[in-house]
């Protein structure tokens, strides 16, 4: 059982305006109009449209959600339907050829549009954004919005992250429908569509790329520091141009200058920014393999971070509680966040990307279900396979690796330009992993200008740039190189708990070394890191992520508590101990 527990922001939740901030901080536009807050809901066993709604769902949280007003679980096989009034404000669509889209940040797991009793489109995976043109469904006044989910779960191959409809442990609640920004914008009929934006530090160089259709005119691309123009290219559509900026500032995490990007075509103009930097493998002066940061030589201390809230459970309170996250483990003195198995909204990017916090990007799995001797039993044993026994990995399913690879794909391409993503995660301890080298491999085609970590945890195929080990129940120890030219990361280890009465949303604790208060588990906590962490730095070791941010449900691993309220071990032995990890 669930205890509903409220953050602090959850409690000052305004439910007729949550979340109003622009959703989509790379592309921006004049034209916005939010449409989170108060939507009409039903929960049928059918997919035909009911003739009148259950009550009142507050949008983007999941009806399973403390924050949403529902607290109802949408199961296999049944239809959540969502029912608001659309209505233009008055000049909104100024030009009769102007097209008006209406955005989802994400919809778990399968969902039709519509508009009018228009279909207007249709969208499957729950965790990426997409958008419908609904001008020709559109009224002069009150326009109907529908919105049908369907949502398998673990029942299906799909996505699905942590979700279990049977929770427990590391597995959490599942939850369903719209949990990010609803939002609309009117666009000129020949528009941006998206922008590559690439940063060639090395060469002084942006390499930039405005995607919209053939037949448009060439763009204007400015390049902005402050409110100084320092670079300026015309962009024919499709094509990448390079803008040259002279002596660029470097970002990082202890100076995370973001440049402005202007990009104007025709009557559309759309704002965005970028960090110049780079990101990268290679040998240290002694011949260590390193990751790279600008060229050097760059330790990554991180923390697990599974982006989950007590209240909004996927979806953050507020945008200021996402800030508070990022900005609290900056402070302990971590630069690095592995998102684990979840794709957050625009927003969250964007504030790593400006607060100066490297990311670690996570696939989301998905898959059939898992065998403990793949998944579980090789945390406490050696236990090795190779990923082409695809039924043992719960990958038999040509449609569900067929889906994962459209939306590994469609993951780069969303999160492109981030300017703070430096590792692509693939697979985690075997969920749902197959061909991973391969895939390792496509990854890199796709995006050269990052690592891969293709298999964290175990399973390891040799792929990637990353030797990526996972060590809760034994002391780590730095194994031997041997042919092994890859950097080696430990890119899950600790797990100590401690349930904070109070601060739990169940009776369960789950941890890997349990504590029952600060100060044993405080001690513990820099024994670890003195003795068999910062030791290993000088023998290799180059990144390191702690679980973990938070607790969530069951687990109470976390330095925070599930309602954000509690710091369990002082910031300044959090701080003192992270300083310690650097090369």
């Amino acid at each position: 059982m669930i205890r509903p527990l409220l953050t602090p922001w959850g409690e000052t939740l305004d439910p007729d305006r949550p979340l109003p901030e622009y959703p989509r901080p790379q592309l921006v536009r004049d034209s916005y109009l939010n449409l989170n807050g108060r939507w009409q809901y039903a929960i049928t066993d059918s997919h035909q449209q009911p003739q009148g709604y259950d009550g009142e769902i507050i949008v983007p949280f999941s009806p399973e959600t403390p924050l949403s007003g529902v607290n109802r679980q949408l199961l296999p096989g049944q239809t959540l339907w969502y029912s608001r009034i659309l209505r233009l404000p008055d000049g909104f669509r100024p030009d009769p050829s102007a097209r008006v889209l209406l955005h989802f940040g994400a919809v778990d797991q399968t969902c039709e549009v519509l508009v009018n009793g228009t279909p207007v489109g249709r969208h499957t995976g729950g965790y990426l954004p997409f958008h419908c043109d609904i001008t020709g469904a559109l009224h002069d006044d009150d326009n109907t919005l529908v919105v049908a989910v369907r949502d398998d779960t673990d029942t299906a191959h799909h996505s699905r992250g942590k979700q279990r409809l049977r929770r427990g442990g590391i597995w959490y609640s599942p939850q369903s429908g719209i949990w990010q920004t609803v939002w609309a914008e009117c666009v000129p009929a020949r528009h941006v569509r998206r922008l590559s934006l690439t940063p060639l530090l090395d060469e002084g160089y942006l390499e930039v790329t405005v995607h919209a259709d053939p037949d448009a005119l060439d763009a204007t691309v400015t390049i902005l520091a402050g409110d100084d123009v320092v670079g300026v290219a015309q962009a024919p559509a499709g094509r990448p141009v390079r803008v040259s900026i002279p002596a660029a500032r470097r970002w990082s995490p202890e100076d995370p200058y973001l440049y402005g990007v202007v990009v104007d075509l025709g009557d559309d103009r759309v704002r965005s920014y970028v960090g110049m930097r780079s990101f990268g493998v290679g040998p240290a002066p002694d011949g260590t393999p390193r990751l790279l940061l600008n060229g050097a030589p760059y330790f990554h201390a991180g923390i697990l971070d599974q982006g989950y809230w007590s209240d909004g459970w996927y979806t953050a309170p507020s945008d200021e509680a996402l800030v508070h996250d990022i900005a609290t483990m900056k402070q302990l003195g971590f630069t690095m966040l592995r998102k684990h198995i979840k794709i957050e909204p625009a927003r969250w990017y964007y504030h790593c990307d400006r607060l100066g916090m490297l990311v670690w990007q996570d696939m989301v799995n998905g898959g059939g279900r898992y065998r403990p001797l793949v998944v579980t039993a090789p945390a406490v044993s050696p236990l090795r396979l190779t990923d082409r026994r695809r039924r043992w990995f719960a990958r038999d399913d040509d449609a569900g690796r067929e889906q994962f690879r459209a939306e590994l794909h469609d993951t780069v391409e969303q999160l492109r330009n981030v300017v703070s993503i430096a590792v692509w995660v693939p697979f985690n301890e075997g969920w749902g992993q197959f061909d991973a080298a391969a895939i390792a491999a496509e990854v890199a085609a796709l995006d050269p200008t990052r690592s891969v970590d293709h298999a964290s945890g175990w399973h390891d195929q040799g792929g990637g740039d990353l030797r990526s080990l996972h060590v809760y129940f034994r002391r780590f120890r730095v194994p031997r190189r041997g042919r092994d030219h890859r950097v080696l990361v430990l890119s899950e280890y600790g797990g100590y708990s401690l349930a904070v009465s109070g601060h739990t949303s169940t009776d369960r604790e789950f941890g890997y070394r349990r504590f029952r208060d600060a100060a044993s588990l405080g001690a513990a906590f820099r024994r670890l890191h003195a003795e068999q962490i910062a030791p290993a730095i000088a023998k290799g070791l180059s990144a390191t992520v702690y679980t973990q941010l938070s607790d969530v449900e069951d687990e109470v691993n976390g330095l925070l508590s599930y309602d954000r309220r509690l710091l369990k071990l002082p910031a300044e032995l959090v701080a003192e101990v992270n300083r310690q990890l650097r090369l």
